[in-house]
């Protein structure tokens, strides 16, 4: 998947906010794919690992990782919740 382009807008206030949406929705596609990413290096370290301590280790990380991602996910919610009430009649 290349890099999406996103194009500045015309200066109106409903672009600025649907460009705020579609940044936030690029950001938890970007998001879910690190998520997958630590699913599968759980499934490889458990059918590679000979102890435990490489599997506790590998947990650690990827806990790390998931709460990272959820402090993150809490920003974005936030970031919608600024235009949950938002109507923009000029772009209707």
């Amino acid at each position: 998947m290349g890099m999406p382009i996103i194009t500045p807008g015309e200066g109106k206030r409903c672009q600025a906010i649907s460009d705020i949406i579609t940044s936030v929705a690029l950001e938890q596609t970007a998001l879910s794919h690190i998520l997958n990413a630590e699913g599968e290096k759980i499934q490889k370290i458990v059918a590679v690992a000979d102890n435990v301590d490489d599997m506790l280790e590998v947990n650690k990380s990827v806990e790390s990782m998931v709460n990272t991602i959820t402090k993150l996910e809490f920003i974005l919610h936030n970031k919608l919740e600024l235009f949950k009430d938002c109507i923009c009649t000029e772009c209707l």
